[in-house]
């Protein structure tokens, strides 16, 4: 498992739709890049830093935030906790 450091956490975008509202079956490459993704695994607390999230959150991010990796097969982003704007219940 990935243990992220310095405040980061390691969210698992949720995929794009491939359907439009009115039923218009878009292409990948007219996709947008998802901002909502669930957390795998947050930074431990230290002094100077106190997370926010745990494990299973749903969160809405940054658009261009984080970088992006693959991880025993999953697309997964590592992204600054500062860069997550909120919480989707």
């Amino acid at each position: 498992m990935i243990k992220p450091l310095n405040g980061r956490a390691v969210v698992k975008v949720e995929e794009a739709k491939e359907q439009t509202v009115s039923g218009i079956v878009l292409p990948s490459a007219a996709k947008e890049k998802q901002q909502v993704g669930v957390v795998e695994a947050v930074a431990e607390n230290t002094e100077d830093f106190t997370s926010q999230l745990k494990e299973g959150d749903r969160v809405l991010f940054e658009k261009y935030a984080g970088s992006t990796f693959e991880y025993d097969g999953q697309e997964l982003l590592i992204i600054k906790e500062s860069d997550i704007i909120a919480i989707v219940d």
